[in-house]
């Protein structure tokens, strides 16, 4: 019989699991929080459990997620983390030292369907959804890398690493209801943000399900681009997208992230500033503006600061917030639109850690 993960119960289905070891259900609680909540890696952690409680769970059971491969240290203290599940497939998550706290960029898949010509992602031959355990996993080895190296721990989670979120609607939720639970990582719905290409259909269902924000990675504001820059829109398109926008059950006082990779002589012109202020008319949003991050075979180039910061004028004069993201982490591969699950360097770089990562063949 296959060991059960327990990383990939609920608290409730984890309380039931130990009762069929003859246990009381509040061990599986101090399990729950032992795995969510301390990031347990092996059984052997769990002091408040028997010694026989935790030999039998090592016979039956599992607590596997992903394992760390190596840390590179960017010059802006940006950390991405290289990731290897128990397949062998290679993912990355970012750790990203923002002006209101640590901020952490999550994958949701190997690789990516959506095809974004800009992105790395998108090139990589290996494509999956990551499961339930291989999400949350991220985080935990993210907490884990900080407290070693004596850092503060990551404030804000966004989904918007490797893959497209809502096309792993189910054990993106899941993951998600697990890193709010009170009993886990007990992170607030505000502090977490998860972006999707377009995904129509699921994105009211997203928010239905759990009160995350929601971030929309637009990158052209005319049909016929965007069908170019997020594929997509052949299928769903703007005006599609703007209506689920409309109808998406956004909380009081939050606004939907409207994410625009800026690329030179594509889609930073003052004309396509204008046609966004009228597409966005009307619905509760702010705008960040991302200079096109290069890698080794891009179609496109980055656009000069000129034009980034017109565009953004041409937004903040009809009244929307509007802001130019900062390239962090550029130098080791980690900004937005770089990550493919490969690092070059064979040490890890995390300053004052006693994380030791692998030597990447």
């Amino acid at each position: 019989m296959e060991p059960t993960n327990l990383k990939a119960l609920t608290l409730d289905e984890l309380r039931d699991f130990v009762g069929t070891l003859g246990e009381k259900a509040f061990r599986g609680s101090q399990i729950y929080e032992w795995i969510h909540k301390r990031g347990a890696r092996s059984f052997a952690e769990m002091s408040n459990l028997s010694k026989a409680l935790r030999e039998t769970l090592e016979g039956v059971a599992t607590i596997e997620g992903v394992t760390l491969e190596n840390v590179l240290l960017s010059s802006d203290g940006t950390r991405k983390l290289l990731l290897r599940t128990t397949d062998g497939k290679r993912l990355e998550t970012v750790l990203i030292p923002m002006p209101n706290g640590l901020t952490q960029c999550v994958s949701s898949q190997i690789g990516c369907h959506i095809g974004c010509p800009y992105c790395l992602t998108a090139k990589m031959p290996e494509r999956r959804n990551l499961s339930m355990p291989e999400i949350v996993d991220q985080i935990y080895l993210g907490r884990r890398v900080l407290e070693e190296a004596g850092d503060e721990p990551v404030r804000n989670l966004v989904f918007m690493g490797m893959g497209e979120p809502l096309h792993n609607f189910a054990n993106v939720v899941a993951a998600l209801k697990t890193l709010m639970h009170q009993k886990g990582a007990n992170y607030s719905s505000r502090r977490i943000t998860v972006s999707t290409s377009g995904l129509v259909p699921k994105i009211k269902e997203l928010g239905e399900a759990v009160p995350v924000n929601l971030a929309i990675s637009l990158n052209a504001v005319t049909d016929p681009l965007r069908d170019r820059m997020v594929p997509i829109n052949k299928k769903y398109n703007l005006e599609r997208l703007i209506a689920a926008l409309r109808e998406f059950p956004l909380p009081p006082r939050r606004r939907i992230t409207i994410e625009y990779v800026v690329c030179k002589d594509v889609n930073d012109s003052a004309e396509e500033a204008q046609i966004m202020t009228s597409l966005l008319s009307g619905l509760r949003v702010k705008i960040n503006l991302i200079p096109f991050n290069p890698y080794p075979g891009a179609e496109f180039e980055t656009p000069s600061d000129e034009a980034v910061t017109r565009f953004q004028r041409i937004l903040t004069e009809k009244g929307y917030q509007a802001n130019i993201r900062q390239h962090k982490g550029r130098d080791i591969g980690a900004a937005c639109g770089q990550l493919d699950g490969k690092v070059d360097e064979p040490l890890a770089l995390v300053r004052g850690s006693t994380v030791r990562a692998a030597t990447v063949a």
